[in-house]
């Protein structure tokens, strides 16, 4: 027995002796990952209403299934069939496991829905509900470890999601016009912009990242270049929750824009 229940502990009736609203940092934590992971599933499995040219939306980014929209298609590859096994396959669901495992693994994020969701524990100074703690060595939670391959993963994906914020820099030559060309500046280059760049800062300012540059280094001093990168790192690291909180947020508002543009509910006004 552990916690509350561990023979060792005070002769005690409270669970806990704090008398503050421990409850609502995990509360509020619950409240806005799942509403995040509702609206994530609703846009993954709704497969329509991701693209307005020149915007794609960063949830079916890269778009790789034959039932992307053709302007919407990496460079008009397209490996993957529209359905499999008679199931019609968004094209979200090819690639959203990997930012979502990303972030799922995420060391600030572990820390975030262990205290909301797994109660391991739901604050300081406030017992866990589990008779045993076995930390991250049984599943589920010791598929934690692959957190560095999805680190890895997720670098890639930025880079076609500042690929989409750089096309975004197109617009039609006249209004009303189908054709493209460069030289404009809209309010969706604006939310690509920011999503893809917040994005970079969640990424760079990952744990993962700061031990990868220079983590496993026995003397800095043989190492200058990587010293320096490990040092701008480790500054980006202390920002990691701010990173992870503002990027989460820019990606649905960008999901959430592109949608409300593809329907036709916004218009994406362009500055120049």
């Amino acid at each position: 027995m552990s916690g509350v229940f561990s023979p060792t502990r005070a002769k005690i009736k409270e669970r806990t002796l704090r008398t503050d609203k421990w409850w609502l940092e995990p509360a509020i934590t619950f409240g806005v990952l799942f509403s995040f992971v509702i609206y994530a599933t609703f846009r993954a499995f709704e497969g329509d209403n991701y693209f307005a040219e020149p915007l794609i939306s960063p949830f079916y980014s890269p778009c790789l299934s034959q039932a992307c929209e053709e302007g919407a298609k990496l460079f008009g590859w397209a490996p993957v069939p529209a359905e499999i096994f008679n199931f019609p396959l968004s094209p979200a669901l090819i690639i959203l496991i990997f930012p979502l495992g990303f972030r799922m693994t995420c060391y600030y994020y572990r820390k975030a829905y262990y205290r909301s969701f797994w109660f391991s524990p739901p604050a300081c100074a406030v017992a866990e509900p589990h008779t045993k703690y076995t930390g991250e060595t049984r599943a589920p939670l010791i598929l934690q470890n692959a957190h560095r391959w999805f680190f890895y993963a997720g670098l890639v994906f930025n880079v076609f999601l500042t690929y989409d914020a750089v096309l975004a820099f197109k617009g039609p030559i006249e209004e009303g016009s189908e054709i493209m060309e460069w030289g404009h500046f809209s309010v969706g280059t604006l939310v690509l912009l920011l999503s893809s760049t917040l994005l970079w800062g969640y990424s760079l300012s990952c744990h993962t990242c700061r031990h990868t540059v220079g983590g496993r280094l026995k003397h800095f001093s043989a190492h200058p270049f990587r010293y320096k990168l490990w040092t701008k790192i480790s500054v980006l690291n202390t920002k990691h929750q701010q990173f992870a909180w503002l990027s989460l947020a820019a990606v649905a508002f960008a999901d959430i824009y592109v949608r409300q543009v593809a329907t036709g509910a916004w218009t994406n006004f362009y500055f120049f």
